[in-house]
């Protein structure tokens, strides 16, 4: 690997763990006030678990996005497949503002919605230029699915 490359590899981590950091800004006040208070369903993880797991979905969201950006900004689709990814990790952001910011539960499930939809979007543009990018968006999507689900009954359990 390129120096230039190993420089790419980084900044695309480091953004995306950043995106991580910004949404947590928002989250960890709220887990043992107002997120302890809500009801949840039997199957709603351990807060701890989410954490390393978002670290990990960040990091790998982090190298898909630079298997993207090495095959160079003036490749077919590369740019359009990174603005929809910057667009999905925005929305990431958002969801944690809206969820655990603004006590929303509502509107973060609609966001989550359409995150999701950003999500696929992305993995659809990004296997256009680079499997591998694709591939490693999967286990992303899996958890946004299950993390839509658990904020659609966290919205119904708290009325």
């Amino acid at each position: 690997m390129r120096v230039g490359n190993v420089g790419k590899l980084v900044i695309a981590i480091v953004l995306c763990e950043l995106a991580g950091v910004v949404g947590s800004v928002f989250t960890y006040p709220s887990i043992p006030t107002w997120y302890a208070s809500l009801q949840k369903p039997s199957f709603n993880p351990p807060n701890w678990l989410f954490a390393p797991v978002w670290l990990i979905l960040f990091a790998l969201m982090g190298v898909s996005a630079y298997l993207v950006w090495s095959k160079g900004l003036e490749s077919e689709g590369v740019k359009a497949a990174l603005f929809i990814f910057v667009v999905q990790l925005v929305l990431n952001v958002l969801w944690s503002i809206v969820f655990f910011g603004l006590h929303s539960i509502f509107y973060s499930f609609v966001i989550i919605i359409v995150l999701w939809i950003a999500i696929a979007l992305t993995i659809t543009a990004f296997v256009r230029v680079s499997k591998k990018a694709g591939a490693l968006l999967l286990p992303y999507i899996l958890w946004v699915s299950f993390a839509s689900v658990l904020n659609y009954y966290i919205w119904l359990l708290n009325p």
